[in-house]
């Protein structure tokens, strides 16, 4: 059977859906990240700058009152699929939808350092990474990208750099370097709630300038 060429007016509708496919599936482009917006109450802040690789105790809920701009570009890079990476994505799901943040996602639990190579790639503002089986990795990659802000939540970097924070509590705190889990790791305490908070507080903290530190929210 012969196929019948479209008209003018219907090859017109196609070109424009296709363009408005094309816009919706665009690249993120590199940029200046936003600023955030509000401030942080008081006891977020400690009394005196942190040093490089310092652990801070912000007072709970202080950082309730900072948000990312609209718009913030955030990939959730995760691997594993234990229950505490299943509440921490869902906490950082929930968080990016009652923010408005542009959210996408990247399993690395086949290969770790392709995975955080792609993400790395997606040019988002922040790079949040779920799951102990990647902080050997983002060990060895995080210091030869200075210019990608990390956001590790329940471990951390033993020697982390400027652009690495992270958020811990006891229970949590895997440190990698073939030490295994911390004798007080703690499943069970990868709550819905210390969950959310560890976002909230971890986006905080890297929107107002203390990158490179551990936030300890007990």
């Amino acid at each position: 059977m012969r196929l019948r060429p479209l008209p003018i007016s219907s090859l017109g509708a196609v070109l424009v859906i296709a363009l408005m496919t094309g816009c919706a599936a665009a690249d993120w482009h590199p940029r200046a990240a936003p600023g955030p917006v509000g401030t942080p109450g008081a006891g977020f802040l400690p009394s005196t700058p942190p040093t490089p690789e310092a652990t801070i105790s912000p007072v709970e809920g202080s950082w309730d009152s900072v948000h990312p701009s609209p718009g913030y570009r955030v990939v959730l890079l995760s691997a594993g699929d234990d229950p505490t990476v299943d509440t921490l994505t869902e906490a950082v799901d929930d968080w990016a939808e009652s923010e408005g943040v542009e959210l996408r996602t990247v399993d690395a639990s086949q290969n770790h350092i392709d995975g955080i190579v792609e993400a790395m790639d997606l040019s988002a503002d922040l790079v949040i990474s779920v799951g102990n089986d990647l902080i050997d990795a983002l060990a060895t990659v995080s210091p030869n990208h200075l210019d990608v802000q990390f956001l590790v939540l329940g471990a951390e970097i033993a020697e982390p750099t400027a652009n690495v924070t992270a958020v811990d509590w006891t229970g949590a705190s895997f440190r990698g370097e073939g030490l295994g889990a911390s004798s007080t790791f703690d499943p069970a305490s990868f709550t819905d709630d210390r969950c959310a908070a560890a976002v909230r507080a971890g986006v905080a903290a890297v929107l107002t300038g203390l990158s490179g530190t551990v936030l300890w929210i007990d």
